[in-house]
């Protein structure tokens, strides 16, 4: 499961905005949104450039986060 939470949060502490990173990946802001709230998945491609342009160290705990009930 996405953890939109700590994305949005890489991203600020990257000092980026969603339309840097929307442009980035060359799609929409829409279509980031959409794939942040989870209408829509990632491709694993995006993955991996989202990990070199964000600096991620982890991309587990974001894109693969545990789902607690």
């Amino acid at each position: 499961m996405f953890d939109k939470l700590k994305f949005l949060g890489k991203i600020k502490e990257r000092g980026k905005t969603i339309q840097e990173v929307a442009d980035f990946l060359g799609i929409n802001p829409a279509t980031l949104y959409r794939k942040m709230n989870g209408e829509s998945d990632f491709y694993r491609e995006e993955i991996q450039k989202l990990c070199d342009f964000l600096n991620f160290e982890d991309p587990m705990k974001i894109f693969f986060a545990e789902k607690v009930t």
